[in-house]
């Protein structure tokens, strides 16, 4: 599972869910679309396989990041 993130000056509390997706380039292009002329966002493609950690968060790996 893939989830798109945008966020506003790297800043975690301004990080916003944008789509769950199970295929990559599905993800990238949603990710790429979602930041089209708003040069004050980025996003963030993270992969995770549903496992969670000891306080039940999500594990998540970023696999894609604007720069």
């Amino acid at each position: 599972m893939y989830h798109v993130y945008t966020e506003k000056d790297y800043s975690e509390f301004s990080k916003t869910l944008v789509g769950e997706f199970t295929d990559l380039e599905e993800a990238m292009e949603k990710a790429r679309k979602s930041i089209e002329n708003r040069p004050e966002l980025r996003y963030i493609v993270e992969e995770t396989d549903g496992h969670v950690n000891n306080y039940g968060e999500l594990i998540t790996t970023v696999i894609a990041e604007s720069d």
